[in-house]
C-alpha cells in the first residue's frame, strides 16, 4: 500500500485526479484526493432533471481535458499506468469543470496479465490486446483512432 501512496502521489497532471494523503488504520487503508465539487460527469450527462448547462464547447474542452489525462498516464508519468474502466462515473469535475480522470491502475510494463485486469465487465483495453498482440504503437494508435 505504501508502494501505491508513493507512486500515486508522484502523477502530477491538471486532467489526473491529485492524491493529497492517506490513511491506514489497522487493516483499513484509504487514500485522500482532491474534493471535486461538480461530481462526477455522469451526473451531468446522464441527468433525468435535463439542468445540463454546459454548452457544446464546454463538453469539448471536458472530452479534450480527458485525453489528455489518458495520454499522460499512458505515455507522460515515469511509470505506465492503464486506465481499465474509462465511463463518464470515473471522470471528476473541479469547480471549473475541468475533467480529472480517477480510478487507474499501474500495470508493469513487461507483463500484462488478463486474468488480473479490473474494470467493466465485459470490456477490455484496447491497449492490452494490441500490446499481446505485438501490434506496433504507430498502427495501434491508427486502429484506436478508427474505432472512435
Amino acid at each position: 500500500f505504501i508502494n501505491e501512496v508513493a507512486s500515486i502521489g508522484r502523477i502530477h497532471h491538471a486532467n489526473v485526479t491529485k492524491l493529497i494523503g492517506f490513511c491506514v488504520e489497522r487493516s483499513k487503508q484509504a487514500l485522500v484526493y482532491d474534493f471535486m465539487s461538480n461530481g462526477s460527469l455522469d451526473k451531468i450527462i446522464f441527468s433525468e432533471e435535463n439542468t445540463n448547462t454546459l454548452g457544446w464547447k464546454k463538453m469539448f474542452d471536458i472530452v479534450l481535458g480527458v485525453a489528455r489525462g489518458i495520454d499522460y498516464l499512458h505515455q507522460g508519468c515515469e511509470m505506465q499506468i492503464l486506465h481499465f474502466d474509462i465511463k463518464p462515473h470515473n471522470i471528476l469535475l473541479d469547480e471549473n469543470f475541468i475533467p480529472k480522470v480517477s480510478e487507474f491502475y499501474s500495470v508493469d510494463d513487461s507483463f500484462v496479465s488478463l486474468t488480473a485486469a479490473q474494470g467493466t465487465i465485459g470490456y477490455i483495453v484496447p491497449k492490452l490486446i494490441y500490446k499481446i498482440l505485438e501490434v506496433s504503437h504507430t498502427k495501434s494508435m491508427f486502429i484506436a483512432l478508427e474505432c472512435y
